[in-house]
């Protein structure tokens, strides 16, 4: 299985970055793993719909180009569906059972993602109602993948 994880923005605080090394050298035993940082787009403090619009897009461009042609890909998306961690398990499962080896998710930045990268996914993934910071969240989603990697392998890992 390979997983390609691609967010836009870099992590900053060192905490999070120590969280998600760590998982990403766990899941090393499970998958191929590749974390994509893309450029966060810069706007003003009040930015108007048209300029939210347009960093979208530039943003959902990088996306484009960096996801993986044959990948399946979930974006992470608060109106998405809600699945438990067994049952995100159990989906990875499925899928890679019936031909799907490149997974691809994706996390956008504060704005979140633009049409275009919704148009492509396959699967809108939600983690909560609630909005996260998407540094934070990004922890939150290898921690996960990990344990449905733990789950699929009947593995026992802390509940």
């Amino acid at each position: 299985m390979r997983i390609q994880l691609i967010t836009i923005g870099k992590l900053k605080e060192k905490f999070l970055k120590q969280a998600c090394d760590e998982y990403q050298k766990r899941l090393q035993a499970y998958a191929k793993i590749e974390v994509i940082e893309l450029a966060e787009e810069k706007c003003s403090d009040q930015p108007s719909d048209a300029e939210i619009e347009q960093v979208l897009r530039k943003e959902g461009e990088r996306i484009q180009k960096a996801l993986h042609p044959d990948s399946f890909a979930i974006v992470l998306a608060v109106n998405g569906e809600m699945v438990t961690s067994p049952g995100l398990a159990k989906k990875l499962d499925h899928l890679t059972t019936y031909g799907h080896s490149h997974f691809s998710f994706i996390i956008g930045g504060s704005h979140g993602l633009s049409k275009e990268v919704y148009a492509r996914a396959s699967w809108d993934l939600s983690f909560s109602k609630m909005t996260f910071p998407h540094q934070l969240m990004r922890v939150f989603l290898l921690e996960q993948i990990y344990r449905a990697c733990k789950i699929n392998r009947g593995e026992t890992y802390h509940k």
